[in-house]
């Protein structure tokens, strides 16, 4: 009887009424509209010739208007290696950059999350000094493996003496912290700096320099976001093979990976839109053969005005993959979003 009647006010208080339903299911496809009517329109308008992008609105094909391909046309052949160079760099940076950073933040956060951290104000104090050092002399036109030598050696010299006699220091929460204020810093704030940086080091203009700049500023997402999920996962499990003698190595990856795999995919999209989308470090440290996509469709409209006909088809090349691939991975992307958002 007693589980009949749970069962029975388990079902009355989920049933929702009608007028309720249909007011909801109102909201949904309303929003739906608004969310999706962009894409929409990126899609005729591609279709569309400047006469009619100009005497419109139109918006319906074949009533309104008729569909061609010559916008299509002269973006993949008329240009050629001008929207295809932009294209694979964009592809390559961006999964590779997104790939390195995955996991080397996913390794930081775990770290993080069951390690534990103290770290020396003096510790943090010779690091900084080593870099400086290290900057200045690649600055001041020396090969830059001589600056990095000196900073090294500099790094090892105060750590020895002055380190050692400063015992206050910085635990895990702390270092966390000081991570992700990394990207309260306006982008604009250090992009000289690095710009001289893959100057000195004659990366300019490379995947490689792309590739370590989007590392060095999505790291901290990465680790944020790892640690909040990495905590979410039973310790009980990982002491449980720690006992059978597996190491930290062989847990991290046999055990603590394979469960983190929600986390990691949505993680991965959150960064790959970044890198995808990134334009002002690809403005400075680009010029031509590492230029990526999102400085093509701002090139094309600086050079020629807003001719929404082109653009529609740069816009929709662009933004397409990272469609397919956040459709593709949705259920990961879900509970990686949603695990860890409750806890107790």
């Amino acid at each position: 009887m007693a589980l009949t009647r749970r069962r029975q006010q388990s079902v009355s208080t989920t049933t929702i009424p009608f007028p309720t339903m249909l007011i909801s299911y109102l909201v949904l496809f309303a929003w739906a509209f608004v969310v999706l009517f962009p894409l929409y329109w990126l899609a005729v308008t591609s279709l569309k010739t400047p006469l009619d992008v100009n005497d419109g609105p139109f918006y319906i094909p074949w009533r309104d208007f008729q569909p061609n391909l010559d916008n299509w046309h002269y973006i993949f052949v008329d240009l050629g290696p001008d929207t295809f160079r932009p294209y694979i760099n964009t592809v390559v940076v961006g999964l590779t950059s997104t790939t390195v950073t995955v996991i080397l933040g996913s390794m930081a956060a775990y770290g993080l999350v069951r390690m534990r951290y103290r770290v020396s104000f003096g510790a943090i104090a010779s690091f900084a000094a080593g870099v400086a050092l290290a900057v200045v002399v690649i600055v001041a036109h020396v090969p830059w493996h001589l600056g990095a030598v000196a900073g090294f050696a500099l790094f090892l010299l105060l750590l020895n003496t002055m380190a050692r006699r400063i015992k206050r220091g910085v635990g895990n929460d702390d270092i966390a912290f000081w991570m992700i204020s990394q990207r309260m810093l306006p982008p604009v704030a250090v992009v000289i700096p690095i710009y001289i940086f893959f100057q000195q080091l004659e990366l300019l203009d490379t995947w490689g320099a792309l590739i370590i700049a989007y590392v060095a500023s999505h790291l901290p997402i990465v680790v944020w976001l790892m640690r909040d999920y990495f905590q979410s996962i039973p310790v009980e499990l990982e002491e449980s093979a720690a006992i059978d003698g597996a190491s930290p190595y062989r847990i991290f990856r046999s055990i603590v990976l394979p469960l983190s795999i929600p986390g990691l995919v949505a993680t991965f999209l959150f960064v790959l839109v970044f890198a995808w989308n990134e334009y002002l470090i690809a403005l400075f440290l680009t010029s031509a053969n590492a230029q990526t996509l999102p400085l093509t469709v701002a090139a094309q409209n600086a050079t020629r005005g807003p001719q929404w006909w082109y653009m529609s088809v740069l816009i929709l090349i662009m933004i397409g993959p990272v469609i397919a691939m956040a459709i593709a991975l949705e259920r990961f992307i879900a509970r990686g979003l949603l695990v860890g958002a409750v806890k107790g």
